[in-house]
């Protein structure tokens, strides 16, 4: 018998080794509450009563899908075959709009193009199959339909070694070294996920924050058990009167917002002459099992005291983003009960404060997943970043999960130098007690919109934020979708309210620096008596960023230009330490 060329038969043991490793790393996954891991059985019941009811009171629309389904299989199968039988290249088929298949063998070799069609009509009669339930309940109805595509988007043949050409061609090449490069990055993956398998989707040791991304120039100026304050450092020798405090979500860390310099939305921001502080959160544990809705509201009243203390000005303008643009909402409504009026003007980054409509999102906020992080949070005082990255990756799959996964695994690549998905991965927890406000109160009962929500011993609602505001929301954004965005703007009792549509998405959209004429964005005079729709048909588009338009909106409203401050104490140099901490 011939032996195998050396290099394979190294690759063939180096495989064995690493599939031991893999065992023993997926052997310390952590245990889970069932109600994270997939839908409960209310909606497996929701899908088999409407399948019951279509079969015994429309049972010629089942026998029409099933005639469908195996009339297309059997004339696609007798295609394949004729081209099988003559040796030819593949039978008519146009190449799919489709990224996944652009390898040429997916048209020209009638074993790839047989698998790709023969995927594209099982995709097809599963769609069918979910559109043709009647469902009730709109929202059961569409997380049917997304937990469709998710199947879907999971079965398509080249998540498969045996029907991947680029993973085969590439294993060929390389005599199966691809192949061991994959292993080691899965093995990777699963042993820094604890058991856990979270796909990387950037190298984690191309980035250090305070070194090559968050290098904004800044000051710790005061620290909490749950947060630091910056203060960053002036770029012009005159700033405007009225200091600036950012407030980013604590889903994440604040350098989203400062990845390089030319991206930076806060070094921007310091340099057309305004004194910036931002809040750098700390990364919970379950020491902070019992902070509330209510400790965030205190800490927000808490640093824009100390910022104003340090700056020596009665007022400052605020920023919210995302679930802080939210938490921002509660605190301004508050402050208006209590006749505070130390915030100026407040503006809004992709903030949901209305939440009757979450887009896709809404299949995570039932009852089933929302019990089952409850249960989560009960056993550890914390929600997990791996948790809340498994979730949001899956909201765009093909782009976060399947598409890394082929390129790491099969392919053996490995995962890009990406600042913003460098990012996306250092993701932080959530402290057990907020979490539950939170998915309860304001995403479930939609609190803050509609009856009040107890913040601080006070019912607080959207009509009494009355201050000057700005809301920026993007077009395509699926975690906060700007037409309820808009409607959340609508409800708040300013009279004073501009509102900016970016294009692109959550972060593309808000991280759009004006030297990248790259998204533009949408004004409107038409103010907030009709509709989202109509303040867009009603609006111009503008070419680039909206920073600018921002900015001047912004420059109105703080004040005259003074002489530069520089941060006057300092803990520890901008980044800080809290944003360090790993979860």
């Amino acid at each position: 018998m011939a032996e195998l060329p050396a290099r394979l038969a190294e690759n063939i043991e180096r495989i064995e080794t690493l599939g031991q490793r893999l065992l023993f790393a997926m052997a310390a996954k952590p245990v889970r509450s069932p109600g994270v891991e997939g839908p409960g059985p209310e909606l497996y019941g929701s899908v088999a009563q409407a399948w019951l009811k279509l079969a015994t009171e429309q049972p010629a629309r089942l026998i029409e899908q099933q005639v469908r389904f195996w009339g297309q299989t059997l004339r696609h199968v007798a295609a394949a075959q004729g081209a099988f039988a003559r040796n030819l290249s593949a039978p008519d088929t146009e190449a799919p709009d489709d990224r996944r298949f652009k390898n040429p063998l997916w048209q020209t070799n009638p074993f790839y193009s047989f698998v790709m069609k023969q995927y594209q009509i099982n995709a097809d009669a599963l769609r069918r199959a979910a559109a043709d339930l009647e469902i009730e309940d709109d929202v059961d109805r569409r997380r049917i339909e997304w937990f469709t595509r998710q199947m879907i988007d999971m079965l398509a043949p080249t998540n498969f070694l045996a029907t991947n050409p680029d993973a085969l061609e590439k294993a060929i090449e390389t005599e199966g070294e691809s192949l061991v490069r994959g292993l080691e990055n899965l093995v990777r993956d699963v042993e820094s996920g604890h058991g856990e398998l979270v796909v990387s989707l950037s190298d984690r040791d191309a980035f250090r924050v305070g070194e090559n991304i968050g290098t904004t120039p800044g000051e710790v100026v005061y620290r909490t058990d749950m947060l630091e304050l910056i203060q960053f450092h002036p770029t012009t020798d005159k700033v405007h009167r009225t200091p600036i405090i950012v407030f980013p979500p604590w889903i994440n860390k604040y350098y989203i917002m400062d990845l390089k310099p030319q991206n930076s939305l806060l070094r921007w921001i310091v340099d057309q002459g305004y004194t910036l502080f931002v809040v750098s959160w700390k990364n919970p544990d379950a020491s902070h099992a019992d902070l509330a809705m209510d400790d965030y509201v205190a800490a927000y009243l808490d640093v824009i005291g100390k910022a104003l203390e340090l700056t020596e000005e009665p007022q400052l303008n605020a920023v919210g983003y995302c679930i802080a643009g939210t938490t921002l909402s509660a605190t301004l409504a508050l402050m208006n009960q209590r006749g505070d009026d130390r915030v100026k003007s407040a503006t809004f980054f992709t903030t949901l404060t209305d939440f009757s409509d979450q887009g896709e999102f809404m299949t995570f906020l039932q009852d089933d997943f929302v019990g089952g992080i409850e249960d989560e949070v009960e056993r550890t005082g914390y929600l997990s970043a791996q948790l809340m990255q498994r979730t949001f990756s899956f909201l765009r799959a093909n782009d976060l999960v399947w598409g890394p996964a082929i390129r790491s695994y099969m392919l053996g690549e490995a995962p890009p130098a990406f600042d913003l998905l460098y990012w996306n991965g250092d993701g932080t927890n959530l402290p057990g007690k907020m979490v539950k406000q939170y998915l309860r109160d304001l995403c479930q009962a939609n609190a803050l919109a509609e009856g009040g929500f107890e913040i601080l011993g006070h019912k607080v609602h959207l009509s009494e934020v009355t201050l000057p505001l700005c809301a920026v929301a993007c077009e395509s954004d699926h975690i906060a979708p700007w037409l309820h965005s808009w409607t959340g703007v609508k409800q708040m009792g300013s009279r004073d309210k501009t509102f900016l549509l970016s294009e692109s998405g959550h972060i593309a959209g808000i991280i759009n620096p004006p030297t990248k004429v790259k998204y533009g964005h949408y004004t409107s005079d038409m103010g907030f008596d009709g509709t989202a729709q109509d303040w867009r048909e009603g609006g111009t588009f503008h070419q680039g960023s909206w920073w600018g338009h921002w900015e001047e909106w912004l420059s109105g409203r703080s004040g005259e230009m003074i002489a530069a401050r520089a941060p006057s104490v300092s803990l520890a140099p901008a980044p800080g330490t809290y944003v360090l901490e790993k979860a």
